[in-house]
């Protein structure tokens, strides 16, 4: 058994730390002012579209947000913000409504953003920063308190998704007493899976033997874990993962199943679990490994607690957390430490 001292260092520190960092922004997510004013413009159709915005984690973030817009009505787009001010700048305009996302506040495509914006659009922003540039420059400003993070984003990311929640009840024009009561189960459901987090890395170190493919699939909310787990195994553990829709898989990759691919399907919500399932089962039968994350995994490790469907991605990206934990630990290094990167994105 590999020795698990070589992950205590300060990326497992701010994983640790999730639940404190989700209760210090529940407490002042209902202080934030403009939200109100906003979303009544956009219930009575102020705003042709919403366009949701970010880079990386704060993108893939976006997912939950933009089919609880949809569900409601609205028309939201999501782009990266690289892509946005490059090729489709002509999206921002007056009929438009942005929610942009930015743990930094400051990073390269958010800046230029922000050079670009007309001063009759709106922008709605989401950082962990307080005096950023985006949360000076923004006509509403949604401030996590996630306190500073080693580099990898993990409580960064749960806190955005508890505020884009909280954003979109707000526009939605949704009971903020029911709001508040789902968001409350959030600290105390991720605290009760953290509390055995070694027993996990344990149980995972031994089921990432022998894997060399490693993908993690999903279908609606659970793209944002599906997009975030991938992106955070590469920049954690520098094991090329890859992320991708349920369907998406069966049009390719399916072809590279073997006893070294393993294959996270996340069961997800009611719409879709069965297909989800039959995908696991399919791959198992193509010769692949497979495990499924839901409430009601075999592993204990991907076995998520219960949780209303609005805050399940908060805990969805639990697991995969601890997988970059558990590759670390195989490898003899400490996992979120960067090499070529860094924190803040400067450069586009």
């Amino acid at each position: 058994m590999p020795d698990l001292s070589v992950i205590e260092g300060n990326y497992l520190r701010d994983a640790l730390d999730q639940p404190g960092a989700l209760e210090d922004t529940l407490e002042v997510l209902n202080s934030h002012s403009g939200l109100e004013e906003i979303g009544a413009q956009l219930r009575k159709n102020d705003f042709q579209r919403i366009l949701l915005t970010g880079m990386g984690s704060s993108f893939h973030a976006l997912h939950p947000l933009n089919l609880n817009l949809i569900e409601h009505g609205f028309t939201a787009l999501m782009v990266e913000t690289s892509e946005l001010v490059h090729y489709q700048n002509r999206l921002v305009d007056q009929g438009t409504l942005i929610i942009a996302v930015s743990q930094s506040g400051r990073s390269a495509e958010i800046v230029r953003l922000l050079e670009m914006k007309r001063s009759d659009s709106n922008l709605i922003a989401v950082t962990n920063t307080e005096g950023s540039p985006l949360a000076s420059r923004s006509d509403a400003v949604v401030l996590t308190r996630a306190g500073q993070e080693f580099s990898v984003s993990c409580k960064t990311y749960l806190t955005a998704l508890m505020a884009l929640k909280w954003v979109g009840d707000k526009l939605c024009g949704e009971d903020p007493h029911l709001s508040l009561n789902e968001l409350k189960q959030a600290a105390p459901a991720v605290r009760a899976y953290l509390s055995d987090w070694k027993k996990h890395v344990q149980s995972l170190v031994n089921e990432l033997k022998n894997v060399v493919h490693l993908f993690l699939v999903g279908r609606g909310a659970s793209l944002a874990a599906v997009g975030t787990g991938a992106l955070i195994i590469k920049e954690s553990d520098h094991f090329h993962a890859e992320g991708m829709s349920s369907a998406a898989f069966r049009h390719g990759p399916f072809e590279m199943l073997s006893s070294e691919s393993w294959v996270l399907v996340f069961s997800g919500d009611d719409k879709t679990a069965d297909l989800n399932k039959k995908l696991q089962a399919d791959i198992q039968r193509g010769g692949g490994r497979s495990e499924m994350i839901g409430h009601d995994a075999l592993l204990p490790a991907f076995r998520l607690p219960t949780t209303p469907n609005s805050i399940r991605p908060i805990v969805e990206m639990l697991p995969v957390q601890l997988i970059t934990l558990a590759l670390a630990a195989r490898a003899g290094r400490e996992a979120g430490r960067f090499h070529l990167a860094t924190k803040v994105t400067t450069a586009e």
